[in-house]
């Protein structure tokens, strides 16, 4: 069974874009194999900065730029578009559209995906709804939960099917990804549904670890752990925060003079401490 990863470690997808040819798409399995997870989820970030400024007219970027705008670490950054064979000019940088076109053959975003968004709930009402999907390549195609009240109601523009018809939808819609945004007891059965409807990919929104076989890939989002994580953060920022106050007090008391020595340095009587 293939092991459940968490929203931060990333993945990448094989496949070749149009007009480009069996060698180049062969070098660009190679290097995707060889990038680090984590520099995977932060060529995304890339992508979504890049895209941006193509539409805005920019065709140069430095790295320095770059850095500033996707707030990674200029040399790690080089380092992550070294994987993809990027490395740019010296003295004008990266060309935007070049490297929009290598980021996204490495991600897999040359070949034509659909997403299946099941449990319409609060959270699956938002993700249907949620404009940002097509434009980046992945418009939701079906719905799905096990509302009777539901069936047939339009949310963003589509009707909600049964999650009995999960199989048979995704399969013929050939749907490539699965979002699960049910309750965590009903996650694992729809997920079976949507293995065995030819889905590979799975974002699981549901608290649980889903059991999928090895040729299935699954991304866990807690939204809950996040903000824990967020908590420790404030709260170790707080902690540093009160420890320099303290240290910088501590040196303040420390630079103050003791009766008896200033009265040594100016001539003066020191105080007398009864006996």
């Amino acid at each position: 069974m293939a092991a459940q990863r968490d929203a931060g470690d990333g993945f990448t997808t094989d496949t070749a874009a149009p007009g480009v040819t069996s060698v180049e798409t062969s070098v660009v399995r190679e290097r995707a194999r060889a990038i680090p997870e984590a520099a995977v989820a932060r060529l995304a970030v890339y992508l979504r900065v890049l895209s941006d400024l193509s539409r805005d007219g920019v065709t140069k970027i430095s790295s320095e730029e770059l850095s500033v705008a996707t707030g990674v670490n200029s040399a790690k950054l080089r380092k992550d578009l070294s994987y993809i064979g990027s490395y740019g000019t010296r003295g004008v940088g990266y060309d935007v559209d070049v490297l929009v076109g290598q980021i996204e053959r490495t991600l897999g975003l040359t070949r034509q995906h659909s997403v299946a968004v099941v449990g319409i709930g609060n959270l699956g009402h938002a993700l249907a709804n949620y404009g940002g999907f097509p434009g980046r390549g992945f418009p939701v195609a079906a719905l799905f939960d096990v509302d009777p009240d539901l069936m047939g109601v339009p949310v963003g523009g589509m009707p909600v099917h049964h999650v009995s018809d999960i199989r048979r939808i995704c399969a013929e819609l050939e749907v490539t990804i699965g979002v699960i945004a049910t309750p965590a007891q009903g996650a694992q059965n729809v997920c079976d549904s949507l293995v065995q409807g030819g889905v590979r990919c799975i974002l699981n929104f549901a608290p649980v670890v889903l059991q999928v076989p090895d040729y299935v890939e699954v991304r866990k989002v807690d939204l809950a752990v996040e903000l824990q994580i967020l908590s420790f953060h404030v709260a170790r920022r707080a902690d540093q925060e009160q420890d320099a106050v303290l240290s910088k007090a501590a040196q303040g008391s420390d630079s103050v003079p003791t009766p008896g020595a200033e009265a040594g340095r100016t001539g003066g009587v020191a105080a007398v401490i009864p006996r």
